[in-house]
């Protein structure tokens, strides 16, 4: 198994990082995700009870977008919390992405869109510094999360 390649140093800003967009979990998961779906439409089919939803404003009051948001949030924060144990954090990641491939089965490309538009959101509401911490954070979880994808057969 592989190690995160973080330094303690990186680890602590891109929890500084994190934070800042964590304090509204709920909103910030719910802007994201309504990103997504509108950006990448496809991305909205895996999601059955969402197909109705049409434009970002039913999206934004949506209690399913906003719950799965703030559980997309929830999972990413306790990975956070876990940068510098790999034991611990591949214990996150690793029920998460055999569920997502296994059970339903959501192409592993859309975990980087996802984190790309994390990354983007960081950037306009705190700065270049803010989402530069946390990039790294991101790469770490995308390349965990394709290895379990290579390990289950995609």
């Amino acid at each position: 198994s592989s190690t995160m390649s973080l330094s303690e140093a990186e680890v602590q800003s891109a929890r500084g990082a994190w934070e800042k967009i964590y304090v509204d979990a709920e909103d910030n998961g719910t802007a994201v995700l309504v990103r997504m779906f509108t950006e990448h439409p496809d991305t909205k089919s895996y999601f059955t009870h969402f197909k109705g939803l049409d434009s970002a404003e039913e999206m934004k009051q949506s209690d399913q977008v906003r719950g799965h948001g703030k559980k997309v949030f929830s999972a990413i924060n306790d990975m956070v919390q876990h940068l510098d144990n790999s034991e611990a954090f591949l214990g996150i990641v690793t029920p998460l992405g055999k569920k997502h491939a296994t059970q339903l089965k959501i192409d592993p490309k859309n975990f980087r869109i996802i984190c790309d538009i994390i990354l983007q959101l960081m950037e306009e509401k705190f700065g270049g510094d803010c989402k530069a911490s946390f990039e790294k954070v991101t790469n770490e979880i995308c390349t965990h999360l394709n290895n379990i994808y290579k390990e289950e057969g995609w």
